[in-house]
């Protein structure tokens, strides 16, 4: 009988060593901190989609490093920052990373490594490293490529122009003024 595994609870070495794969979707409303961006209730939420894969890489020194690929993807309803109505925008992360004996290690590791380095765990919660990325990988700017409404692109008040073209009230005291003083 195959065990069935916990993408909340994963074994961080055997998932590696196994070059185990695992991929799943869920709800929107299931994962809070990612929902937390979503914008309205006019645009539909797509399911949050994901895959795992682990991987064993060998070393020369016999010990091999562990490694964990993830994907994952959502279309979630945001902002326009142009028209300020809901746009549905693709969130996609796509991210490798590298697991290691302990925080020390990740430490010293951290600032001379390209890949992502994490401590290794026997009871590691993959979906919360999922919901990690993919709130990364949210667009700074949100817009539609073409708003559905037509957008004022220019900040002049009709008023202000008519305002501009009144008479000074301090006009008349300039022409009051007679000659020099001394």
């Amino acid at each position: 009988m195959e065990k069935k595994l916990d993408p909340q609870h994963l074994d961080m070495v055997s998932f590696a060593r196994d070059a185990i794969s695992l991929k799943g979707e869920g709800h929107l409303a299931d994962w809070l901190r990612l929902a937390d961006e979503r914008y309205g209730d006019v645009l539909p939420a797509g399911p949050v989609v994901w895959h795992l894969q682990g991987r064993s890489v060998p070393q020369p020194d016999g010990v091999d490093q562990i490694w964990l690929d993830l994907k994952a993807s959502v279309n979630l309803p945001m902002q326009c920052q142009r028209c300020l109505s809901p746009v549905l925008e693709t969130v996609e992360a796509e991210r490798s990373f590298r697991f290691v004996a302990d925080e020390a290690t990740a430490a010293a590791m951290d600032d001379e490594a390209e890949e992502d380095i994490l401590v290794i765990s026997r009871d590691f919660d993959a979906l919360a490293l999922v919901e990690d990325e993919l709130i990364l990988s949210l667009p700074l700017v949100p817009l539609h490529e073409v708003c559905p409404e037509t957008v004022p692109m220019s900040a002049v008040d009709p008023e202000f122009e008519v305002a501009a073209e009144r008479p000074n009230p301090f006009g008349v005291l300039a022409g009051l003024k007679t000659g020099t003083s001394k």
